[in-house]
């Protein structure tokens, strides 16, 4: 996956490829003739069980982003007027 190792943000990257996955189990799933919603739910969880065995650095760096949007420092007040100014 060499185009997905440059995009910016990695929270959309784990999130196409946990879709992908899911995808791919589901096509397959459904190719095998079985019924749609027991594929569906077989999907989900063997997705699931994929992501977090194959998918550990996307997750990791979509937690590290999450994190520091929620720890970035406050700005004070002073910085605030300064930056209306």
């Amino acid at each position: 996956m060499p185009r997905l190792k440059s995009m910016k943000n990695p929270l959309l990257v784990y999130t196409l490829a946990r879709l992908g996955i899911f995808a791919g189990v589901l096509t397959v799933l459904l190719l095998l003739n079985f019924a749609p919603i027991v594929a569906v739910i077989i999907a989900t969880m063997l997705s699931f069980s994929f992501s977090l065995i194959f998918l550990r650095k996307q997750r990791e760096a979509s937690s590290a982003k999450i994190y520091d949007a929620i720890n970035k420092p406050k700005k004070t007040g002073d910085e605030n007027a300064e930056d209306e100014n």
